[in-house]
């Protein structure tokens, strides 16, 4: 794949820093004091991105029942959604809604308005397209705000390179950050992950996962009366650039949570992927993809995701082990009804445990666990995780769209940055992508382009 130089980083000598890092980070907290909501009781926070993710981030931030939060400031680049996202939030939490009209940000400017309205320790949410992640993060660092960033945080080898050093930037700052990978909060799946570690399955084998639904993520041509860039973020999910596309933000909490319950990265991934009965639709996605992982030892986790109408649906993630096997997700991230099994046929009579229900929401669990951390200044930060589990779902994306067998260094040091002007875009910017001749986006090209993905 790429062409590593004197100066590219191997898995072993990163993962070796990145120790020593974190390890200098955690000594650090110790002894850095206390801050957030400028000495008040109150944490306050700003919403940057306020789409359906965003809103339900900010209201399950309003919703921790330790202590007062507070929303005081908003930002998008779209009106109609910072009006009905604060209209939605009043609704719910009028009374912990401090967020004038003077308060609410329009432009690709807001994010700097809103974290100046806060105060260090307070609590900045990032759920705008992933592709803005770096901007907004390297900003919240300068004004030692805590973070609550959604995934993915990355979308390529160069911005994962970046997160990772604000990641260690923000652990040197004692700063808290949150990244929406829920799954490692559900306390089904961390007590799952405990019986595997002990032994409850055997050693993990296999893992297989699915995520099969109808049409997603499209786009159709770009209509009149709208930028090209303001277009492509409107469909941001159709476009790698802004966010990995369907692969990096639909398979991301399948591919991490596999990756949990095995305790390490995968090294290598290849696959394959097509486009099916397209229409009119002229996005980067492909319709269908087949993603073999390997780890370490050699285990393989087969990852299935497809997205078409009429097909089959299937939401749902195992683990097989030397004696049993686990189910991981059972039909979408919450609730997750985890449960083990004695063999690999999962039939009632060979059960060995499930989790009780109801279970606990992780989308409300991870909010909790990060506001906890912010109170009691406990060491507390995601974002190297966060760009890692990115990283490694876009190696198996990458594998796909250019039909090569991709490792986590080719990954980590590919030069493609899919939209390195980024943070100087404007509302009349051109689209980082542009329709070709046929009136098409850029879309992969297996086995003619191997080492970029469009």
């Amino acid at each position: 794949m790429s062409e590593n130089s004197n100066k590219s980083t191997s898995r072993r000598e990163f993962l070796k820093n990145s120790g020593k890092i974190a390890a200098a980070s955690a000594i650090a907290a110790g002894i850095v004091p206390k801050i957030y909501a400028g000495g008040s009781d109150t944490i306050r926070i700003a919403l940057i991105g306020c789409g359906g993710r965003g809103t339900g981030a900010a209201s399950q931030a309003m919703s921790v029942k330790k202590g007062p939060v507070r929303l005081v400031a908003m930002a998008d680049v779209f009106e109609r959604k910072l009006d009905r996202s604060f209209q939605n939030l009043q609704k719910k939490h009028g009374h912990q809604m401090d967020v004038p009209k003077e308060r609410q940000f329009l432009g690709f400017d807001g994010y700097k308005k809103a974290m100046d309205c806060l105060n260090a320790g307070d609590v900045a949410i990032f759920a705008t397209p992933p592709a803005f992640r770096w901007v907004h993060f390297a900003y919240a660092i300068k004004k030692r705000l805590n973070v609550f960033m959604e995934k993915p945080v990355t979308v390529d080898g160069p911005t994962t390179r970046r997160m990772l050093k604000l990641a260690e930037e923000s652990e040197r700052e004692n700063l808290k950050v949150g990244v929406g990978l829920m799954i490692r909060h559900c306390r089904g799946r961390q007590e799952l992950k405990r019986r595997i570690d002990d032994g409850e399955i055997g050693n993990i084998i296999a893992m297989h996962a699915y995520r099969m639904a109808g049409r997603a993520c499209t786009a159709g041509p770009p209509p009149s009366g709208i930028g090209e860039a303001m277009y492509q973020i409107s469909r941001f999910h159709a476009f790698l650039w802004a966010s990995g596309g369907m692969y990096s933000d639909y398979y991301i909490h399948q591919i991490d949570e596999c990756s949990m319950m095995k305790g390490a990265w995968p090294v290598e991934a290849q696959g394959s992927g097509g486009r099916h009965y397209r229409r009119n639709t002229v996005d980067q996605n492909l319709d269908s993809y087949s993603v073999e992982y390997t780890y370490p030892d050699g285990t393989k986790l087969f990852y299935y995701g497809r997205a078409m109408d009429g097909c089959k649906g299937a939401f749902s993630s195992y683990a097989l082990g030397t004696t049993g096997s686990a189910v991981i997700s059972t039909n979408s991230h919450h609730p997750g009804k985890v449960r083990t099994y004695k063999g690999h046929n999962m039939s009632r009579e060979n059960l060995i445990w499930r989790v009780p229900q109801p279970e606990p929401s992780p989308y409300q669990l991870e909010w909790d666990d990060l506001i906890n951390a912010i109170r009691a200044d406990k060491p507390y930060n995601e974002a190297k995780r966060g760009a890692l589990g990115s990283m490694v779902t876009s190696m198996g994306r990458m594998a796909a769209h250019t039909g090569q067998v991709v490792t986590f260094d080719d990954m980590l040091n590919c030069k493609h940055e899919f939209a390195p002007d980024v943070d100087k875009m404007t509302m009349n910017s051109a689209g980082p992508v542009r329709l070709n001749s046929d009136g098409i986006y850029p879309q992969p090209q297996p086995g003619i382009l191997k080492d970029r993905e469009y």
